[in-house]
């Protein structure tokens, strides 16, 4: 039986830098392993956004497992609500809520987004919050429920039929005034009050206060977006004919998999960002793969954070480490296999010099064990925008998981 590893890299494409000689990130980065499968592989790049949808990584990973946005896409928070196991009705609509520094002494719409991550605030802190939040604001028909560091969810009853309003990601507006960017449309008075009044309650509560004494950023408001009704999604089981899991530290990801039958592993240590222990989901990947599970994908969300934060070295050595820790591990454990398809890949690019996604297509790579035209090596490979950009190209990004698992070619 064939073995499926998918490793994506979120945000790892990048524009070229000054400060790196015109190189991009995923360019300069010291990547032996993922050049070595560039090089023996089959490479080329894949539009995982479809014109005209938002370049969020709910969009672009449902099209990485192999769904057509257009005909799945139901919105980022409810796939992040099965995650957490969150039942939802008909009529409920789903919202991501962030927990956010603003700037402290203006009127809430002049306020500035210092922080979409609240400093990346632990869950143990946030888990405060959410809670002082739900005790004050919560009631029948509207519901807070606790994530993962600053990722939570609002979960609206019985929202109205058609709900009309407009939300942006806070991640699109770091260091910018808020107000042109909040709620906007039919419904949207009772999100930014939740939103105003989030910011009444929780700026002076004893966990920002300490946060403030030790240097860090005060979770001074939450920020509602990424709205929608409860996802249906094929079976991966019965579009593939493969039993799978999928390892990421961060619900939407595991959401996805949850909706498409896979298994959502645990991985101790795994946190989303550069401090998540890479190694770890390696050694998750091959354990699953060992067990008797067909397909497994494996997601790292350091590049992704470190291009929000603008944060060039971090998104660097988390780029690195993936190659290191991840693509190398699991490449050398798939070798125990009598047959595998391996593919690394990026879901967006996340460029730093804007700090946000945007849809441009990504580069792949799939090694098929099985294919003996991959016996030569091209020395002058390398894993990256460019290189890539020489090999296949993949207008509908949905296709590309029918072309890695079939091995009619």
């Amino acid at each position: 039986m064939i073995k499926y590893a998918v490793i994506l890299g979120d945000g790892m494409p990048d524009y070229p830098l000054d400060e790196l000689g015109g190189m991009t990130p995923l360019q300069y980065a010291h990547t032996p392993n993922m050049d070595r499968l560039a090089r023996i592989g089959k490479t080329g790049k894949v539009v995982t956004v479809p014109e005209n949808m938002p370049p969020g990584s709910d969009v672009a990973n449902l099209s990485v497992f192999g769904y057509d946005p257009i005909r799945y896409y139901t919105g980022r928070s409810p796939i992040e609500a099965v995650a957490m196991g969150i039942e939802l009705g008909e009529d409920d609509v789903t919202f991501r809520c962030n927990l956010v520094t603003l700037s402290e002494n203006e009127a809430y719409e002049n306020k500035t987004m210092l922080d979409y991550s609240a400093d990346e605030i632990s869950t143990s802190e946030a888990a405060e919050l959410i809670e002082e939040l739900s005790l004050s604001l919560g009631n029948q028909n509207f519901a807070f429920y606790p994530g993962v560091s600053y990722r939570h969810l609002l979960v609206w009853r019985n929202a109205p039929d058609n709900l009309e309003c407009t939300l942006t990601p806070p991640h699109d507006i770091s260091g910018r005034e808020i107000g042109e960017h909040l709620p906007a449309g039919k419904h949207s008075p009772a999100l930014l009050n939740f939103m105003k009044e989030s910011n009444r309650y929780i700026a002076e509560h004893p966990v920002n206060i300490k946060r403030r004494e030790r240097g860090s950023q005060p979770a001074n408001s939450i920020w509602l977006w990424g709205h929608g009704k409860r996802p249906y999604l094929d079976s991966f089981s019965k579009k593939y004919g493969l039993s799978g899991s999928v390892i990421s530290a961060v619900d939407l990801i595991k959401g996805i998999g949850i909706c498409a039958g896979l298994t959502a592993e645990n991985v101790p240590g795994a946190t989303g960002n550069i401090k998540t222990d890479f190694s770890s989901k390696a050694r998750c990947a091959l354990q699953v793969l060992h067990a008797g599970k067909d397909f497994v994908y494996v997601h790292v969300e350091a590049p992704d954070e470190a291009g929000h934060r603008g944060e060039l070295e971090t998104k660097i050595r988390a780029i690195e480490k993936i190659d290191q820790k991840v693509v190398q591990e699991i490449a050398s454990g798939l070798d125990d296999f009598p047959d595998y398809r391996l593919m690394v890949l990026s879901d967006h690019p996340t460029p730093l010099s804007i700090r946000t996604h945007t849809s441009e297509a990504v580069p792949f790579c799939i090694v098929d064990k099985g294919d003996r035209s991959q016996n030569s090596q091209n020395s002058q490979g390398q894993f990256s925008e460019d290189f890539a950009a020489q090999g296949m190209f993949f207008e509908q990004g949905y296709k590309l998981m029918d072309f890695f698992i079939s091995r009619q070619r």
